[in-house]
């Protein structure tokens, strides 16, 4: 009952939020979704035009992507007592010269540690993008080292490209990804679903 009613609170204190307001190209719409019972946290960059207009995470041409690489259903994915959807920022930021913007830093400074101190059933993480990973890892080098370097951890960490069809021209040079990468994950996604 208890954890009902904190992640209830939480819920409603983030839904309410208007920290970045002034920055944003449209209203708030923090964009998440999470239980205490959570297995998988998936930490992204921030929710892309359509996934705000529809106010449902992942809800385009990235979040299949993704869906696949990870070998979880639509229906395992928006089950929040399986996966927690937790973006580095939580509102679609705007557009960039080539994309969207980056996710604005005040979100995840303000909402990631409570967040991440509720989620305590967590088994699996999994960071994905530049934003996300710098966040968790600090100095690492470049993304694809440290996508490469994923296999020799114990811990129950991954990390992924974004999956944007952005990401095609990153995916054409490292074939290992899909070769050797996604049967991987797949298999560690399994093991918690």
């Amino acid at each position: 009952m208890w954890s009902t009613l904190m992640s209830n609170a939480l819920l409603r204190d983030i839904k309410k939020c208007q920290i970045c307001k002034d920055f944003l190209p449209y209203d708030p719409n923090p964009i998440i979704q999470f239980k205490k019972s959570s297995k998988i946290l998936i930490v992204g960059q921030a929710p892309g035009v359509l996934a705000h207009n529809s106010s449902k995470p992942w809800d385009d041409k990235s979040g299949e992507r993704l869906r696949e690489w990870l070998g979880i259903t639509d229906k395992q994915f928006y089950n929040p007592s399986i996966v927690a959807l937790v973006p580095m920022g939580f509102c679609y930021p705007g557009k960039g010269k080539s994309g969207d913007l980056p996710p604005r830093k005040e979100c995840a400074e303000e909402w990631m540690e409570p967040v991440r101190n509720y989620l305590t059933n967590i088994k699996l993480e999994i960071y994905i993008g530049k934003y996300a990973c710098d966040r968790e890892f600090g100095k690492y080098g470049n993304l694809t080292t440290l996508i490469k370097n994923q296999y020799k951890s114990k811990d129950n960490k991954i990390v992924l490209p974004h999956p944007s069809p952005r990401n095609n021209i990153w995916l054409a040079k490292n074939r290992w990804f899909e070769k050797d990468a996604l049967p991987y994950i797949k298999r560690k996604c399994r093991k918690f679903l």
